[in-house]
């Protein structure tokens, strides 16, 4: 399908890689001994790419992200990446006690910035997404799409060269979702970050990605991957999406059928 994307602006030539994915199993322990959740995964994420992972539930998405995000440690196989990775999960995770800004602040304390430049930096990063004006509003006068803004503005906090997301809009309703799949384009575009995003949905993988991966039920493993040569802006209801989208569901199902889930 499609030729090569563009990189997106300000990509960092002089880096090898974002995330470097080399031969990485990991098992759990289980009742019947070590279950193997994933198998000899090896997938590297360029400097200002942006990849999505796409595979049934239990394939071992969250876990590969886990790994790379540091949270556990591969069975096999080794993991790096260029600097500490920034983690966006499912649920905003905001501290409901502190305003928008504080929750920004507290990411760039941590990170070290000092306590006289914290506001403005958290200002500055609640305009980036399209929050400006939010700083004093505390969590429970946000919606759930402006959650996830915030919880993707304390993410860009850490300052990280690659972020890591797990399913963060799955919870949004379709038109909120739409909305944050934009302004997701957007902030990487403009940012120049490497992003590496999980999701079960096909068509969110294809408007967003330049590159799709998908594993294979459990054990997961890199069953096939598309380049996505479809030039932005996309929409979700745009033809060429949908096409693709149809192909990888097929796949997808395939490998359902494959291992015998359902």
């Amino acid at each position: 399908m499609a030729t090569a994307l563009a990189k997106a602006p300000h990509t960092d030539t002089s880096v090898e890689h974002a995330a470097r994915i080399d031969h990485v199993s990991k098992s759990f322990a289980g009742p019947a001994g070590p279950q193997l959740v994933l198998d000899d995964i090896t997938l590297d994420v360029a400097p200002g790419e942006f990849v999505t992972l796409l595979g049934a539930s239990g394939c071992g998405k969250s876990t590969l992200l886990n790994l790379v995000a540091g949270l556990d440690r591969p069975s096999a196989g080794a993991i790096s990446t260029d600097g500490r990775p920034a983690l966006m999960f499912q649920e905003h995770a905001l501290f409901p006690w502190l305003t928008a800004g504080k929750n920004i602040e507290l990411a760039l304390k941590l990170r070290g910035v000092p306590k006289a430049e914290r506001h403005g930096r958290a200002e500055d990063l609640l305009e980036l997404v399209r929050l400006g004006g939010a700083y004093g509003k505390r969590v429970h006068e946000l919606s759930g799409g402006m959650r996830q803004r915030v919880a993707l503005a304390r993410a860009l906090a850490q300052d990280s060269k690659l972020l890591l997301m797990d399913e963060p809009f799955a919870s949004l309703d379709a038109i909120t979702r739409d909305v944050l799949h934009d302004e997701l384009t957007r902030i990487w575009r403009e940012a120049g970050v490497s992003v590496l995003f999980v999701t079960h949905n096909v068509r969110e993988a294809v408007r967003l990605a330049q590159r799709v991966v998908l594993l294979s039920s459990r054990p997961g493993r890199i069953a096939r991957e598309w380049t996505v040569g479809i030039p932005h802006p996309r929409r979700i209801e745009d033809s060429a999406v949908a096409e693709l989208s149809v192909e990888i569901t097929e796949e997808l199902r395939g490998e359902i059928r494959r291992h015998g889930q359902h």
